[in-house]
């Protein structure tokens, strides 16, 4: 299909004016389509949003990648669609618990997305900030209220961590010299910056072993 035809079926099947050089410059990324065009776009070349969208890194990409329109989504999950509007356009997360459950399963966010668009990212980077720091045994269960996932699997996970910082503590020290406290301190510092990613490294890494 050429441009000038992908335009008529948006106007034919949707009824939205669309040129020829708009669709050419949505293909090459120079502009972007509204919700309501890439609905139609996605019809015309009969496909997806998703499909459209790639992989989506944004709560709205997400949504749109199921086909759904933000106040349906929000009556779903039980939110108020005005509420869930500005979570969108602000990226601050203002649900409940069950409404935030709801959208993880209705949008099948995977757990990474999940915890950055309802807010939870702090919160669970200073719990493995503690882990590794302290008595890892102590942050599974508070882990388990957090994420959806196997006590044990959280476990393995948590004790790969918390052994990965210790190992990494020790490796730079040198006895010999007198600013070993300092390469330490730099090391173990690095390492809690990345704590979180570190820990989705771990966590993805023995999902792939465990097939």
């Amino acid at each position: 299909m050429g441009h000038a035809q992908v335009a008529y079926g948006i106007w034919a099947s949707y009824g939205l004016q669309v040129s020829p050089a708009m669709v050419a410059a949505w293909e090459l990324g120079d502009d972007s389509p509204t919700e309501a065009e890439l609905t139609a776009l996605a019809g015309a070349l009969w496909c997806s949003p998703g499909d459209l969208l790639g992989s989506p890194s944004t709560l709205r990409e997400h949504r749109l990648a199921r086909g759904l329109a933000a106040s349906d989504l929000a009556l779903h999950i039980g939110m108020d669609p005005a509420a869930y509007e500005l979570v969108e356009q602000t990226g601050h997360w203002t649900g409940n618990d069950r409404q935030a459950t709801a959208l993880a399963e209705t949008l099948a966010l995977p757990l990474p997305a999940f915890i950055e668009f309802t807010g939870r990212s702090d919160a669970l980077t200073d719990l493995l900030r503690n882990a590794v720091t302290t008595r890892w045994q102590a942050y599974v269960k508070p882990l388990t209220k957090m994420l959806p996932l196997p006590k044990q699997r959280l476990g393995d996970v948590l004790h790969q961590l918390h052994s990965d910082y210790q190992a990494r503590m020790v490796g730079t020290l040198n006895w010999g010299v007198g600013a070993t406290s300092t390469q330490s301190g730099d090391a173990g510092k690095a390492f809690l910056d990345e704590v979180l990613e570190l820990f989705w490294s771990l966590l993805y890494a023995q999902e792939r072993e465990s097939r």
